[in-house]
């Protein structure tokens, strides 16, 4: 009889110095497209915020919590696998209704009906079990609860080369997007890991899991942000990010 072979570790590339510091300065300084164009689209999906239970996977830098606070949450428990960013968080944050975990997303445990509603920051193309995060986070969920979530588009982790030269000008190409594996990409380091998944699976997981989808976003700059940055109209060309909204009902 074969072995079941084992998930792998859970990935921490974020406590590498020099990853880390790249990342440090990109997010300071919201130079990058979290700030400018996923951070945006990902707070248009957000319920009123006010007396809300908060799970919040990969908080990182504690962001997304310190503002779910600032506009109502009660509470928010966030994890995250990089203890150099939860030392940031914390020393950024002096709030007792804000709890960060040193937790790989992956080792989250079911917390039975605790949360109002679950939220992710590109985070989850990182993990390899999404449809067993799926289920945890329902679980978690209270009945009514909500699940947001953005992550690098399919587009972009199927074939991971960025823009390439071609004769009429640069193409971002798309290739082996139906082999739902493991990608290997240099990105400030080495060897940073990333799932790629269809569309289609993040969206089925999300049904067979037993959430009821209620939007999907692939977000493109606005007319004013291309205006003052003109380098941001080839983020038309194809969708950098993936969004999805989804609730237990």
């Amino acid at each position: 009889m074969q072995k079941e072979a084992k998930p792998s570790a859970p990935q921490n590339i974020f406590d590498d110095p020099i990853f880390f510091e790249n990342y440090r300065q990109l997010r300071e300084n919201d130079s990058g497209l979290n700030g400018l164009l996923e951070l945006p689209a990902l707070y248009s999906l957000l319920p009123e915020l006010g007396g809300l239970s908060i799970l919040d996977l990969g908080c990182g830098f504690g962001d997304f919590a310190r503002y779910a606070r600032r506009h109502g949450a009660a509470h928010i428990y966030g994890v995250d696998v990089s203890e150099k960013m939860l030392a940031q968080a914390r020393a950024d944050t002096n709030d007792e209704n804000i709890v960060y975990q040193h937790l790989a997303i992956e080792h989250f445990q079911v917390q039975e009906q605790r949360f109002d509603l679950a939220v992710s920051s590109l985070a989850l193309h990182y993990i390899e079990d999404f449809s067993a995060l799926c289920k945890k986070v329902f679980a978690s969920l209270k009945p009514g609860g909500q699940f947001i979530f953005s992550v690098e588009h399919p587009m972009c982790t199927a074939f991971q080369v960025g823009w390439v030269p071609y004769d009429k000008g640069d193409v971002w190409p798309v290739d082996h997007y139906q082999e739902q594996t493991l990608r290997h990409t240099t990105w400030f380091v080495d060897d940073v890991q990333k799932y790629h998944r269809t569309v289609e699976t993040y969206v089925n997981t999300l049904l067979d899991s037993g959430f009821a989808v209620t939007r999907l976003l692939e977000p493109k700059p606005r007319d004013e942000a291309v205006a003052l940055r003109p380098d941001l109209a080839n983020q038309c060309r194809r969708p950098p990010f993936l969004l999805l909204r989804a609730a237990k009902l």
